[in-house]
């Protein structure tokens, strides 16, 4: 099994080496009945891995960039902790005011909105009726204690369609609370 395996490799690197005149030569040479297709499973395999690979790497480089901010403004967090072993799409930093002040690439990509868009803005821009108000009562009652929370809401999209939205935030502190980060995911 292994030795065919090699051998049909082997035919598709010569197969692919022959320009078409080379081809006709040989065709009636070649018996497709013996070869066995290789399913575009193995393809679908290799394609998740790739794809998981990407996420990663890209999620390291937004806290990468995320860490360049909290030297900026000297937070005494420990964001390797904050970030351990937490799955996210997008980052949000707030200020006190509840004004954004940063999103992560992934942001525009989960919600449909530009960063230049959001910064400024409170994230009620991204409610609606659907969104429970009984959790946003529960956001404020914890950001007021500077407690760090996870919920989930139902945000709306630009195109006005709707996600549940996991949100974790953290106070982010130096001295005192200056802003908060919120990690946030798509949940199903």
């Amino acid at each position: 099994m292994k030795k065919n395996l090699m051998n049909m490799q082997s035919l598709d690197i010569y197969l692919s080496s022959l320009s078409m005149e080379e081809y006709r030569e040989i065709e009636n040479d070649i018996r497709i009945s013996e070869i066995k297709l290789m399913p575009l499973r193995s393809w679908d395999i290799y394609n998740d891995y790739y794809a998981k690979q990407l996420a990663v790497i890209r999620q390291q480089h937004t806290i990468g960039i995320f860490k360049e901010l909290a030297k900026k403004f000297e937070w005494q967090n420990d964001l390797d902790a904050v970030f351990k072993d937490k799955a996210f799409d997008a980052l949000v930093l707030t200020n006190k005011e509840a004004k954004i002040e940063w999103v992560s690439e992934g942001f525009s990509e989960m919600t449909g909105y530009s960063s230049s868009f959001a910064v400024n803005k409170t994230p009620h821009f991204l409610q609606g009726e659907e969104t429970d108000q009984a959790a946003l009562e529960r956001i404020r009652h914890k950001l007021s204690r500077d407690e760090p929370f996870t919920e989930v809401l139902v945000n709306y999209r630009k195109d006005r369609t709707t996600y549940n939205c996991e949100i974790s935030v953290i106070p982010l502190i130096n001295e005192n609370t200056t802003h908060y980060l919120a990690l946030e995911r798509q949940a199903v």
